[in-house]
């Protein structure tokens, strides 16, 4: 892989964009519930033989509401998504066993994927409902901050 081609960025400004664009999907899903935030963080990406590259990674799930609601929310986003600059890419059931429902999109502008997930674990006992979302930005190489 030609990492020449890549765009040279601050590891934080990438996060940041990340988080940002998290934000953003977190309107869009427009529920009224709790949202875990544990942060962006950095990641190297694979295939990349210098060593210096990186991508940005947010993962987070919105919980405590009902199935039906989260279900309606993912049929929002089928249509509000590419309203809003995403290409859905993917739109099915994911490969786990339990066959989760399953948006994957990239922005258009080819900075960030989205992959998200509606995870109804009240089939696997007492755990909640709850929609599973990861924010990655492209690959990009590291540079030191100006």
């Amino acid at each position: 892989m030609d990492d020449g081609n890549l765009k040279a960025r601050e590891i934080e400004k990438v996060m940041d964009g990340t988080e940002k664009t998290s934000r953003e999907i977190r309107d869009l899903i427009g529920l009224k519930a709790k949202v875990t935030d544990p942060g962006s963080y950095d990641t190297p990406c694979s295939g990349h033989p210098g060593g210096n590259v990186h991508r940005a990674v947010h993962p987070w799930s919105v919980y405590d509401a009902p199935v039906d609601d989260m279900r309606m929310a993912m049929d929002r986003l089928r249509g509000d998504l590419p309203k809003h600059s995403w290409k859905i890419v993917k739109d099915g059931h994911d490969g786990s066993p339990s066959k989760a429902p399953q948006i994957v999109a990239n922005h258009e502008g080819g900075e960030f994927s989205v992959d998200i997930r509606l995870h109804d674990e009240r089939k696997y006992g007492n755990r909640p409902p709850l929609i599973e979302v990861t924010v990655e930005s492209a690959c990009f190489r590291a540079k030191k901050p100006d």
